[in-house]
Order: C-alpha cells, then sequence, then structure tokens
C-alpha cells in the first residue's frame, strides 16, 4: 500500500466506547477518543442485587457520534477525506429486543425507560433459570445443540436472555419482532437498515452465543424452542439463516450517517463482531495461543486451522465456531466471569467506610471528599499489589476461588459463588488482595488445563488489556502459575485496532485479515518468564484451590433441585403453569446435572 489511507475501529466496552482512527499503511494510531456511557455510569437501569445489567441504546448511539467525529476532528479534514472504512466490535452477548424496522425498543417513547426494552449487558444474569431450562431440555433432542457451545449453554448468552425478558415483560414481548446482538446491530444502524431480516448478522455472535452452526443449517428447528415454551415458537423466523465473517462488508455508509460523522457514502463498513474476538486480531494471535484479553473479565481466544482440528470438540467452553476470529480458521472461545471485576469489588469494600464517612462529614465540604474518595481509590490496587508482592510465598497462605461472578470456563455455571479461606487475624487486606490475585490466575489455569486435555494443546500466551499492561504484579503471578512465558501486547487498545483491521480487509485495502495483522500490527513489548522458585509451591496451591473449588461446587450442585424447586412462577400466557412443573419433573433435573458436570 503506497499512499496513506484510514479506517476508524470502533471497540464498545462495559462501561465505555473507544474510537481509533488508524493509517491502513502501518498501523499508526493517528487519533483515539473515549466516551463513559452516562447512565451506565450513573448506575440507572441497574440492580447489581438481582444481576441485572442493562444499557440504553442511546449510550452506544451518542458514543458513536462523538468519538468518530472526535477523532477525525483531532485529525483533520485532509485525513477524514481518505478514511475507506469503519468497523465495530462490542461485549456480548449483549443483546437488545427491536421492532421490524431494527429499532431498539428503548428507542421508542413508551420503552424509554423501561429496562427490559434495553441492552440486556453480557454480564447480566437474570436468565439463570432459562438457562437452566435450555441444558435440561437440550438433552432430549438428537443432535445435540449444545455440542458446539461447549455442552452447556449459560445466562450470559442470547437465547436465555430472550426467553427471559419474554417471560418477564408482556409488553416487550407484544412489541418484539427481533433479537439483535449489539455488533450486529450498530453496522445495522450505520448503513441505514430499515428491515430487520435484511441485517447482516455476523458468524461470531451467531455461532458462540445463539446456537447457529453450519451443521444445523442454520439455528436449531422451532420445534427446540417452541416445546421449551411457546412464547418463543416461531421466533427462529424473525432471526436469521446467513451468517458473515468480519473481513466482509455489512454496507457502506448512510447519508444520514456520513452527514452526521462528516464522511463519505463510499466508506465501507464491515459485518461486526465481539470485543475479544476482534482484540485477538488486533493483538496478533498465533494458531495454538491461547490470547487472553483480561479485563473486567476475560474472553480466551484460541485459533486452530480447520483441517488440524477436525472433529474435536472442547467440552465447558464458549464454543467454537470456524471463522469466528480468523476465516478460514477454528475460533475457540473461553473466559471468566470475573477478572479485573473481583479486584474491583475488593476495592469498592476498602473504599466503603471512607466514602460513607465523607459523606455524613461536618468537617470537610462534598467536593473535596469528592476529590480525595478519587484519590484513593485510584491508588488501592497499586498500593495492594506492592505490599502483596512481598508476602513470602507459602503452602498455607490464603485461600481463594475466584466465581465473584458465577463461572464461565469451564463448565459455565452462574449459580456459583465467590469464596475466600484460611483467614486469621494475621489476615490484612494485601493478604486478601494477594490471595484473590491468585484465585484469577488459577482460573485462568483450569481454562489452559482444558484445552490440553481435550486435545488442543495450548502452545503460548498473550495478553491483551488493561490489566496486562498495567499489572506486572498480576502478569508474574500468572506466569508462575501456568509455569508458563506470556507475551504482552504493545498496543493498549488491541479491540479497537483490530476492527480497524477488520475494517481495512472488508474495505478492501487488504485481501486477507492475516495481511491486515502483519502490516497494522504493533508487535509485543514486555514477556514474563516463570520463577522457578515458585512453580512448585503454586503447584501444590494449585491443588489445594481445585479442592476447595470442588467442595463449594459439590455443595451447589446438591442444593441445585432446591433452588429450582424455589423459582417463580413463570408468567407465561401460552404455557401457564407448565414451564415451573418442567423444571421439577425427576427427567429434566438428571438432564441438568448431567449438562453441569460433563
Amino acid at each position: 500500500m503506497a499512499q496513506d489511507v484510514f479506517v476508524i475501529g470502533v471497540d464498545y466496552g462495559s462501561d465505555s466506547v473507544r474510537s481509533v482512527l488508524v493509517n491502513a499503511r502501518n498501523g499508526e494510531e493517528v487519533a483515539s477518543s473515549v466516551f463513559n456511557y452516562p447512565r451506565w455510569n450513573k448506575g440507572a437501569y441497574c440492580i447489581p442485587a438481582e444481576n441485572q445489567f442493562r444499557q440504553h441504546p442511546l449510550d452506544y448511539v451518542e458514543g458513536l457520534e462523538k468519538t468518530i467525529k472526535d477523532c477525525l476532528q483531532k485529525a483533520g479534514a485532509e485525513v477524514a477525506a481518505k478514511v475507506k472504512g469503519i468497523s465495530v466490535d462490542t461485549t456480548g452477548s449483549t443483546p437488545v429486543a427491536v421492532n421490524k424496522q431494527g429499532i431498539p425498543l428503548a428507542l421508542l417513547p413508551e420503552f424509554a425507560e423501561n429496562p427490559n426494552a434495553m441492552f440486556v449487558l453480557w454480564k447480566d444474569h437474570t436468565g439463570v433459570q432459562e438457562a437452566a431450562e435450555i441444558n435440561a431440555h437440550a438433552t432430549k433432542f438428537d443432535p445435540n445443540y449444545l455440542k458446539y457451545v461447549g455442552g452447556i449453554y449459560s445466562s450470559e448468552w442470547f437465547w436465555a436472555k430472550l426467553l427471559h425478558v419474554l417471560r418477564a415483560d408482556a409488553q416487550v414481548r407484544d412489541a418484539a419482532y427481533s433479537w439483535v446482538e449489539h455488533c450486529d446491530w450498530i453496522p445495522f444502524l450505520l448503513t441505514g437498515g430499515t428491515d430487520v431480516d435484511a441485517m447482516k448478522r455476523g458468524v461470531c455472535s451467531a455461532g458462540h452465543k445463539s446456537l447457529w452452526a453450519e451443521e444445523f443449517d442454520g439455528l436449531p428447528p422451532n420445534e427446540f424452542f417452541s416445546s421449551l415454551d411457546p412464547v418463543l415458537d416461531g421466533f427462529t423466523s424473525r432471526l436469521f439463516k446467513e451468517t458473515y465473517t468480519s473481513d466482509q462488508a455489512a454496507g457502506q455508509l448512510s447519508q444520514e450517517w456520513a452527514d452526521r460523522l462528516g464522511l463519505s457514502t463510499e466508506v465501507v463498513v464491515g459485518v461486526g463482531a465481539f470485543d475479544a474476538h476482534m482484540g485477538a486480531v488486533g493483538g496478533q494471535i498465533e494458531p495454538y495461543h491461547l490470547s487472553k484479553v483480561m479485563g473486567t473479565s476475560t474472553c480466551d481466544m484460541l485459533v486452530a486451522p480447520l483441517e488440524e482440528i477436525g472433529d474435536t470438540l472442547v467440552s465447558g467452553i464458549c464454543g467454537q465456531v470456524p471463522g469466528s476470529v480468523i476465516p478460514g480458521m477454528m475460533g475457540l472461545e473461553a473466559g471468566q466471569s470475573a477478572f479485573g471485576d473481583t479486584y474491583a469489588w475488593f476495592k469498592r469494600i476498602l473504599l466503603w467506610p471512607l466514602q460513607n464517612l465523607l459523606a455524613n462529614s461536618q468537617v470537610i465540604d462534598a467536593a473535596t471528599a469528592e476529590a480525595l474518595v478519587e484519590e484513593v481509590s485510584a491508588r488501592i490496587i497499586p498500593e495492594l499489589s506492592i505490599a502483596a508482592d512481598q508476602i513470602p510465598l507459602s503452602e498455607n497462605n490464603e485461600f481463594a476461588i475466584d466465581w465473584f461472578n458465577g463461572r464461565r470456563t469451564p463448565d459455565a455455571n452462574q449459580v456459583l459463588k465467590g469464596a475466600i479461606s484460611g483467614l486469621g487475624l494475621g489476615s490484612d487486606a494485601p493478604r486478601v488482595f494477594r490471595a484473590l490475585v491468585e484465585a484469577t490466575c488459577f482460573g485462568a489455569k483450569k481454562i489452559v488445563d482444558r484445552f490440553n486435555e481435550q486435545g488442543v494443546p495450548v502452545k503460548g500466551l498473550i495478553g491483551l488489556g488493561g490489566v496486562a499492561r498495567k499489572s506486572p504484579f498480576i502478569m508474574q503471578m500468572m506466569a508462575d502459575v501456568m509455569n508458563m512465558p506470556i507475551r504482552i501486547h504493545k498496543s493498549e487498545q488491541t479491540c479497537a485496532i483490530g476492527a480497524a483491521m477488520f475494517a481495512a480487509t472488508a474495505a478492501g485495502l487488504y485481501t486477507r485479515v492475516e495481511e491486515a495483522m502483519e502490516a497494522m500490527g504493533q508487535g509485543f513489548d514486555l514477556e514474563y518468564f516463570p520463577n522457578l522458585e515458585k512453580v512448585d509451591l503454586y503447584a501444590k496451591r494449585y491443588q489445594k484451590y481445585t479442592e476447595l473449588g470442588g467442595f463449594l461446587e459439590t455443595h451447589s450442585m446438591s442444593a441445585r433441585p432446591e433452588v429450582l424447586s424455589d423459582l417463580p412462577e413463570v408468567s407465561s400466557p401460552a404455557q401457564d403453569g407448565q414451564t415451573r412443573e418442567s423444571i421439577q419433573n425427576q427427567e429434566a433435573l438428571e438432564g441438568l446435572s448431567q449438562a453441569s458436570v460433563k
């Protein structure tokens, strides 16, 4: 590529959206901009105690326009005139109910303040009951429609969330024509889509979260869903059959969005995907190297040539889908439901006294109090890391289990809870923090073990994201626990850069995304190697982590029938009372138990 041309990558995270303007010739970042979701950051529409996390589409739309315009303004008119493509990644599964025109219901006046009409964020676990029913229901069918998603369906995913929303809200149920992932809706919005039936759905979201597979000729048949609950009858006909890889174009920028952004209608908009999948590309993933996007949660991506992986199926992961990361390769996804979120939870515990004492203080004014809390908040994790790193490692230090937001991989189970053990009067904040960090590293090792045990070898580790860049303490412990080196990618914005690489490919600037990776990749600038003096001790502590986790899970499993029997009646006009009865019958419980312990 002789001349400078430019592309835009848009990365929707849990708390904010970031856009980067990139030179497609060499990957140079020309400008970037971040927009914090205003409604989300006020805690609107969320009830953490009930695991309800919803985001208003206006947060997404406002952030899209603000960040792209900001990038273009920083870069100047000459650069803006040479923008050729835009691609988007988002969190997922983060779906929303839409009407026939593809408009999220929350953008209609009558649903503007209804959380059930908003995007159901990836970490929303209000569909735990529905996921349990899907797992039990799937045991009655041949073929196994869960075979390509690790054999267990999660409450974090598409169908569990859809079924929960339809049951919970009659108004949304009556108004919803279809159900759309965030990563599919933004390209549809940018290209001026007006008919959701014409929306190009990405294979990434469809295969990993929606049960789409070529073997099934698309989604599972209507009978699978209608026999689960008649509220789902006919819904597959309003979804999709065809899917697309992210190196393809969703269309071109509509006149409306071209005018709003100050770009040309010739700008190509790529098919969307999830953040970790595009992030793996931005982080220059290699076959059999586990690409770990580490933020609030982790998403662990691995790619393997299709001819090598063959018919191998890895159980208990978040799916394996041809082309979901790199077209022509199998994309395998795993992850942890809480990683940085675990550290953030502990920080909130420590901040609570200060926040509440200062809020009621008669000595210090509100502005000074707020500034003090912000300063202390920013320093807590770095200071804890320094202190925790000085604690001598022993076999009997405090232990923790990292399931504070349930467990994603291996073997999804969002009912599970975290734990801290081995506490004594000498257990201070650095010691507890150290145990929490170790638990997240042990949870990461469980994922590597699962791949290795089931015939997909992990040959290397790649660290991506904020935690990987900012915490040497955590990354060194990760290398020690894994007994493997971990390379850290130079870019702090691998998801957005990955989206830019796909934008360049969709726009025809490169014929394959691998070419874009090579030309636009920024490389690695850090590598952590195992401390051999600690490896054996961590191996012994890992065994204790496994034993404690097994005890907690056994207790949870033995309690699960009682949990299910205590579920409230399901409000389904087409199936009054039948769903509760079907959950309680012994066949469903046995099926659920078998699915959960595969």
